[in-house]
């Protein structure tokens, strides 16, 4: 992809990675940390919020949450 941004011209190259392969019934540990390691939660309302909106997902899409870990610059749902 070429973007011209105020007469510069800035090349981006995309690289798509390759598709997870998935087993029906398996269990995913998954992970997800701040840039720069930077906090993701400000305090215990966004942690519950979080936590509402993960509940929402499983329901949406029949995942089931085995347990998670909520640390200050990452999470970790199993």
């Amino acid at each position: 992809m070429v973007f011209t941004i105020n007469a510069w011209v800035v090349s981006v190259s995309v690289v798509a990675r390759k598709l997870r392969l998935e087993y029906e019934g398996a269990i995913y540990h998954v992970m997800s940390r701040g840039d720069r390691r930077e906090a993701i939660f400000r305090d215990d309302a966004d942690r519950e919020s979080f936590l509402e909106t993960l509940a929402q997902a499983c329901e949406k899409t029949g995942w089931r949450a085995h347990a998670w870990c909520l640390m200050g610059n990452h999470f970790q749902p199993l």
